[in-house]
């Protein structure tokens, strides 16, 4: 099956369920750019954190469909391959935004990641030939100076502080990509859609787990009974905001072109406003200025062929 006969072959729910999930995916996110920013304040190792919050998932995951996932059929699914990469990018994509979150600050963080919109919807428009008007390629164009405006505005010119921001938006964008890939080939069935999401974090998982006491019998890091307990934090609001976003994609409520969009700039705008006034952090004139274009690029890119 074709990737845009796969795109448009699908069921479509009701407007409220569908802005259910739009809602529900946009809440659960910023809970998680909340939480990420908390680690600096409460002393907590982000790696370990990050490795037991996807066990957290699995557990989430499996106590919300009622089944294990862990089956022979499993083994048989055509996404399965997939799932397992998309396992490995989002071991690294976390650690990545933690580290963005409690150096570069939560907005500069969140601006990177769901600008990163970029190249899912240059895949949605080459690959399931959705249209592409003029506003939407200038929204495309004006997304690269907003990311540098706010990052401007928070760390200087340095280059070691752009190089996170950039690795977020390059990582995020590749794995927004790959779930809209698979959700729209292979996740027809709801059953699918919860079970890929918890098999995509138990992937990521045992990858951490390894990491984790590898670095623990090294010596490089010691193990922390507060890590557990923000990873059980992290992990329940995690797995919901990817089986949220599964499930706001299958919608079609509009093109995933502009689904993407509209869910990254919710999200954006409401976590610049918990940055300035729940954490302080400075607004100043540049800040401000991107703030402003990454909205209007956001709104061109998914309205733009409205």
């Amino acid at each position: 099956m074709s990737l845009k006969t796969a795109h448009n072959s699908c069921t479509f729910p009701s407007i409220s369920t569908a802005l259910f999930f739009f809602i529900a995916t946009v809440l659960t996110n910023i809970l998680i750019t909340v939480i990420l920013k908390l680690f600096t304040q409460f002393r907590i190792d982000s790696l370990q954190a990050i490795v037991a919050n996807y066990c957290v998932c699995v557990i989430t995951g499996c106590l919300f469909t009622g089944h294990s996932p862990f089956t022979a059929a499993t083994l048989a699914r055509p996404w399965l391959p997939w799932t397992i990469v998309m396992g490995f990018g989002f071991i690294g994509a976390f650690n990545l935004m933690a580290w963005c979150a409690q150096r570069a600050g939560i907005t500069t963080m969140a601006l990177a990641n769901k600008l990163s919109l970029v190249i899912p919807v240059i895949v949605a428009i080459v690959v399931f030939g959705e249209h592409a008007g003029t506003i939407k390629i200038i929204g495309l164009v004006l997304a690269i100076p907003a990311i540098w405006l706010i990052n401007r505005s928070q760390s200087g010119n340095n280059n070691s502080t752009l190089l996170w921001p950039a690795l977020l938006f390059l990582v995020s964008g590749s794995l927004d990509t790959l779930v809209n890939y698979i959700q729209s080939t292979f996740l027809a069935a709801p059953e699918d859609q919860a079970l890929c999401t918890i098999v995509c974090f138990a992937t990521a998982g045992s990858i951490g787990i390894l990491l984790v006491f590898t670095l623990a019998i090294l010596g490089k890091i010691k193990l922390a009974f507060r890590n557990i307990i923000a990873g059980i934090a992290l992990g329940i609001p995690n797995f919901f905001s990817i089986y949220f976003l599964v499930k706001a994609l299958r919608s079609h409520i509009f093109q995933s072109s502009a689904t993407i969009p509209l869910l990254n700039i919710s999200i954006l705008v409401a976590t610049a406003l918990v940055a300035i006034f729940a954490f302080r952090e400075k607004a100043g004139l540049a800040k401000l200025a991107g703030l402003i274009i990454a909205i209007a690029s956001i709104l061109m890119i998914g309205l733009g062929d409205t």
